[in-house]
């Protein structure tokens, strides 16, 4: 309709009703007017087919790029993939230059599932592209390629269409990232590590290809570390090194996410979310006074700039603040740094926060009414809602208040896996193992790569000295699926200490607490280090213990057991 208009105007024009005169190349005459109006008209009544067929006819005689587009459009609004085709096709043989003719070309063939021929068409379009555009655009084929049901036939057609540009130097490094990508996306995992190399290798200084294997570095690490490495040698762009530290964060490896984010804050010191993120992991290690000093370095620049990207990151930043003064013991800073945060902050992490604050004060029935009052508006909500509440229940050692929410919120979304995770961390600690361990074997199965139902059983049956074979075939399959958790690590520390070997034991438990120092490590280690004889390095580590976290279960346990006193 947009064509149908700007004619009639033209057409006052010339007739004297509109004071300005017609465009000086204007095509417009009266038969095409005509010609227009009837195309349009049978649109309207509810015949596209017809209507298309007089537009792209008119089209081809005016050899008009919009009239192309519009008789396109109404071939994909009468849902009729063929004739679009054919517009397109008549589109880029009247006007060869045209982009948008590729463009629609490329959409309609992967609409209709024509694999093989959008990754001819896509060839073209690229090598129709000026050469400083080429990148750009194939660095958004994925993204068209994505609605493709045959990932593999995809990432084949799109490799062959690449062929090309993978031999220019200014397109080769994009082109090696796309087909990475695309590889990766098809689950060909090693060929996509072995097109980052190669596209690396193109351009070393290039971020697509480190993006690339920073999304593989789980899989096949030996194949994409020493490139990370190497890039990340020198002075990396801050949005990767950050990247690359929250990859080490993701699997684990706290102490050299630590180095990166540490490098990152130094080389650029105005980049501000390198110091959110150094801070959340400092105050997640218990580095106290640096994650303060951190936190606010970041509120500091945060304040600073006006980018609403960043007003999340205060929001983190000031729950983090607030936790750390809780503490401390200094809960009115606490409160305090809740108060800054952003109206936009997530509603029911605020409440647990303050919820938590309250209980603390010995308030637990002012917490509860504000976590009970926080105002749900969708089934994920609801979810997050029961999950909160619960987590709250057993922090306040009110196991079977959490179980009932747990049991309604699983009455509403019976397969929900956080769910089902919370309620068999919930059984166990009631002593109902034979539920526990049905629940975590339905995890088992229905998400086959987390580690941590693998994990949360192996560890059960060690601790109860049952099945021992089999709790570390269990904790095996979880150090297979995430081999760098210091958390899984723990779990077999403390089988191998259930089993009598002491020195191994020793051995896995110091360096899972090296790794991330934890009041639940602490114990554990502690306990190995006092059966072995060692009682002054048990006593130490129980106090460090008690300083990261002075309220762990397992931890108070352990000294109750062994008669400790700090």
């Amino acid at each position: 309709m947009k064509y149908w208009i700007s004619s009639i105007a033209l057409i006052w024009a010339t007739a004297g009703v509109c004071a300005e005169p017609p465009a000086p190349n204007s095509k417009l005459n009266a038969a095409l007017f005509y010609q227009l109006l009837l195309g349009e008209l049978n649109v309207h009544a509810g015949e596209p087919s017809a209507g298309f067929a007089i537009l792209l006819d008119a089209a081809r005689k005016t050899k008009d790029e919009a009239l192309f587009q519009r008789a396109t459009e109404l071939a994909l609004q009468s849902r009729s993939g063929e004739a679009a085709l054919q517009a397109t096709k008549s589109w880029k043989t009247t006007l060869p230059q045209s982009l948008e003719a590729n463009r629609y070309t490329l959409q309609i063939l992967l609409a209709l599932n024509r694999i093989e021929e959008a990754g001819r068409a896509l060839k073209t379009s690229i090598l129709e592209l000026p050469v400083n555009e080429q990148s750009a655009a194939i660095g958004s084929v994925p993204r068209i390629f994505n609605r493709v049901q045959d990932k593999n036939l995809a990432a084949k057609v799109v490799e062959q269409a690449l062929s090309t540009a993978i031999q220019n130097p200014i397109t080769a490094a994009s082109a090696w990232t796309t087909i990475g990508r695309m590889k990766r996306d098809a689950g060909e995992i090693q060929p996509a590590a072995e097109a980052a190399r190669s596209g690396h290798s193109a351009n070393p200084k290039a971020p697509g290809p480190i993006m690339l294997a920073l999304s593989l570095l789980s899989f096949v690490p030996k194949e994409v570390q020493p490139m990370i490495t190497q890039y990340m040698a020198g002075d990396a762009l801050p949005d990767l090194r950050l990247g690359y530290a929250r990859t080490l964060i993701d699997l684990s490896e706290m102490q050299s996410g630590l180095v990166q984010l540490n490098q990152l804050t130094q080389q650029h010191p105005e980049f501000a979310p390198g110091w959110l993120f150094l801070g959340l992991l400092q105050s997640d290690l218990s580095q106290t006074p640096k994650a303060e000093q951190s936190l606010k370095k970041y509120l500091s620049l945060a304040e600073k700039t006006s980018d609403p990207e960043l007003s999340g990151g205060q929001s983190e930043a000031y729950f983090a603040l607030s936790q750390i003064a809780q503490k401390q013991g200094l809960l009115s800073q606490a409160d305090e740094w809740l108060t800054r945060i952003p109206p936009n902050a997530d509603p029911l992490k605020v409440a647990l926060r303050r919820a938590t604050l309250l209980s603390q004060q010995g308030l637990k029935t002012d917490a509860l009414k504000i976590l009970e009052g926080v105002k749900v508006n969708s089934p994920q909500e609801v979810r997050l809602k029961a999950l909160a509440l619960s987590q709250w229940f057993r922090d306040g050692k009110q196991i079977n208040a959490a179980l009932s929410t747990i049991e309604n919120a699983l009455a509403q979304f019976p397969a929900d896996p956080d769910l089902q995770s919370e309620m068999a961390m919930l059984c166990e600690k009631l002593g109902r193992f034979d539920q526990m361990e049905n629940l975590l074997r339905g995890l088992m199965k229905t998400k086959p790569t987390d580690p941590h139902a693998f994990n949360a059983l192996g560890y059960s049956l060690a601790d109860r000295k049952i099945r021992l074979d089999e709790a570390r075939e269990l904790i095996l399959k979880a150090i297979q699926l995430a081999p760098r958790d210091p958390f899984i690590q723990d779990s077999l520390g403390w089988l191998e200490y259930r089993v009598g070997n002491l020195q191994e034991a020793t051995r896995i438990l110091e360096a899972a607490f090296k790794e991330r120092p934890d009041a639940e490590i602490a114990a554990h280690l502690g306990e190995v280090y006092w059966v072995a004889g060692q009682t002054e390095k048990a006593g130490n580590i129980w106090r460090e213990g008690l300083m990261l976290k002075s309220d762990n279960e397992t931890l108070l346990d352990t000294l109750q057991q062994f008669k400790f006193k700090p």
